[in-house]
């Protein structure tokens, strides 16, 4: 009996020691997480251990003896990953997203599936074939793409926002994927089209299920749940919520990721999303790890042996391929080319779906054996030379500002104490401002860390200086000490952060006005000392409802004056001061002071 109990627990076992021993010495030699889970999972399949049993007898035993039995808890790990992410962003981020995911994303699924199928064809395979392998290898990597943007702490960075676009219209491609296969497979009784049609009625109730209950059921749930005050009963109705909208899916006949994600994006606006964040963070660092072991462990080494100059080859180009097309597409979105260099070497990889897509056009008879082998095996293969690719597309695209730098920084910052407002981050919004400075000859100082935007603004006639604004030294440089103000113009909230936390740290009675993501986000600021903070949802929001009043008939004057009511509303719930009642203040004490005078 204990050594049965043995047994059972010994994949458990071989998971906890490689994530508490062995992942840790990986890391302080600086190997990253990722890659040191995949180099555990290669050394212990059978293969290796199968082979090494002929040297050193009995160490075969050390290895898992039924593999599989992971496979749950490594699919569990790319749903707590999706569910987080979904928490991370909201309806109204994937908002001003969908340019990027839908137009830039789009594009990347349909050209990556058909260059792979067209190869595919080129090399003899029939159609079938070619759309299954094609599919298969067109999607990269969800979980370690994220994973390794995330532990850079560059999600909201250009790289970060353009390749979560991508791999989140890829996410949402897998669904039509998924529904095609049984068609191809000639399946499907009655009407082709007609059991497409129901299937994507399928899928569409599926979601839409999700989103009602967790538009009205999830908070009362999670409010209910916390009033208990018990942290175990709050990670168990979050565990609860996170693998039932994805158990969900998986019975709609939808991914279980995509479910996931929607739960995390039902519950992004409520008061208990760092708290859930905090609970599924530690489960979901272990079982993505699991799931990185079990891509270890599925490695064909039989038939990359067998060879390996080919099996190589055939792995590279692919990821060239990809990646040629990643880059065109992120250029042709104005993309700026460091940003674009690494989205494609992070993105030529496979990913995790590539399994799923192979095993079911297995199961329905469209490959045989073989071909899913080694479908599987570049899968793998790619997979694994993700992280050592993201390294160098870091480097390169480090390097690669640095000459820009050189090039951008040709201009001098001025020696004079002129009294000028400065803006850090010189995009639409900066651009915008600077433009409205210039028109009423308000002297203005526009900076930014983007090497290839400085010289291609200069080389358009704008005074756009290289630097890091929230570098203390550089600011003073610009002028700060002696500023009219300060317009923090920047898309990333991390940076815009640090910024006023800079700039207020320098200057405690400096004009400091910033942009700001949303509500929460401004109040943040104000706690760090800014003067305004302009919340963006909430600006685009009023604009869109004084068009929409004005267009319905409203008088522009009522329009203009509803809006404003609204503005005061939203600075009240901040705890600022009314606009209005400061103006009409200020033209009582000029008045006054005219009428003394």
């Amino acid at each position: 009996m204990p050594s049965e109990t043995a047994f059972y627990y010994k994949e458990f076992l071989i998971v906890l020691g490689v994530a508490g021993l062995v992942v840790p010495l990986f890391l302080r030699i600086g190997v990253n997480s990722v890659l040191a889970f995949l180099i555990m999972g290669v050394l212990l399949s059978p293969d290796i251990l199968g082979h090494a049993a002929a040297y050193v007898p009995g160490i075969d035993e050390l290895g898992f003896s039924n593999p599989e039995s992971l496979a749950h808890m490594a699919d569990l790990g790319v749903v707590f990953l999706l569910f987080l992410i979904g928490i991370e962003l909201s309806f109204e981020r994937l908002n001003t997203m969908r340019r990027l995911v839908f137009g830039l994303g789009g594009l990347q699924v349909v050209l990556s599936l058909a260059a792979l199928a067209a190869v595919a064809l080129v090399m003899g395979f029939d159609m079938r074939v070619a759309l299954v392998a094609g599919a298969a290898l067109s999607l990269s990597s969800t979980a370690i793409v994220v994973q390794l943007i995330s532990d850079s702490r560059r999600l909201g960075s250009q790289t970060g926002r353009l390749s979560f676009a991508i791999l989140l219209m890829q996410d949402l491609a897998v669904i039509p994927f998924l529904l095609l296969l049984p068609i191809l497979g000639q399946r499907v009784e009655g009407s082709v089209a007609v059991s497409v049609l129901l299937a994507l009625l399928q899928a569409a109730a599926a979601v839409a299920v999700i989103i009602i209950v967790g538009r009205y059921l999830l908070r009362p749930l999670l409010r209910l749940v916390a009033r208990t005050g018990s942290s175990d009963l709050f990670m168990a109705a979050t565990l609860l919520i996170a693998v039932g909208a994805a158990a969900a899916a998986s019975l709609a006949g939808i991914s279980m990721t995509l479910g996931a994600f929607i739960a995390g994006l039902m519950l992004a606006e409520t008061e208990y999303r760092r708290a859930i964040e905090a609970v599924i963070e530690p489960f979901k660092g272990l079982l993505l790890g699991t799931f990185f072991l079990v891509i270890g462990l599925k490695l064909d080494l039989d038939t990359l042996f067998a060879n390996p100059v080919y099996t190589l080859s055939m792995a590279a180009g692919l990821i060239l391929l990809k990646g040629i097309i990643v880059y065109a597409l992120a250029r042709l979105f104005r993309v700026n080319r460091g940003a674009s260099i690494e989205s494609a070497l992070l993105l030529g990889p496979c990913g995790e779906f590539g399994f799923v897509i192979a095993g079911t056009a297995l199961a329905y008879g469209l490959i045989n054996d073989a071909t899913s082998r080694n479908v599987m095996l570049l899968v793998t293969i790619t997979m694994i030379a993700l992280p050592l690719l993201a390294r160098f597309g870091n480097w390169f695209t480090r390097s690669l500002r640095q000459r820009a730098a050189a090039a951008a920084v040709h201009t001098v910052l001025p020696e004079d104490n002129e009294a000028r407002v400065i803006i850090a981050g010189f995009g639409r919004v900066g651009h915008l401002v600077a433009s409205m400075l210039e028109e009423h000859k308000i002297p203005c100082l526009a900076v930014d860390a983007d090497a290839d935007l400085v010289a291609r603004e200069n080389k358009a006639g704008a005074r756009v200086y290289f630097g890091d604004a929230t570098n203390a030294e550089f600011l003073k440089r610009c002028g700060l000490m002696e500023a009219r103000a300060l317009a923090v113009t920047m898309d990333n909230q991390t940076r815009v952060d640090e910024v006023v936390r800079v700039a207020r740290t320098l200057r405690q009675d400096l004009k400091i006005i910033a942009r700001a993501r949303d509500e929460r986000h401004a109040q943040r600021l104000y706690a760090a000392g800014v003067t305004e903070a302009v919340p963006e949802t909430i600006e685009s929001s009023l604009q869109l409802g004084e068009a929409l009043l004005v267009e319905t008939g409203v008088p522009m004057g009522l329009a203009i004056a509803s809006v404003h009511e609204r503005r005061d509303g939203f600075r009240k719930l901040l705890g600022r001061p009314n606009r209005r009642e400061e103006l009409e203040l200020a033209k009582k004490r000029l008045r006054r002071e005219k009428s003394a005078g």
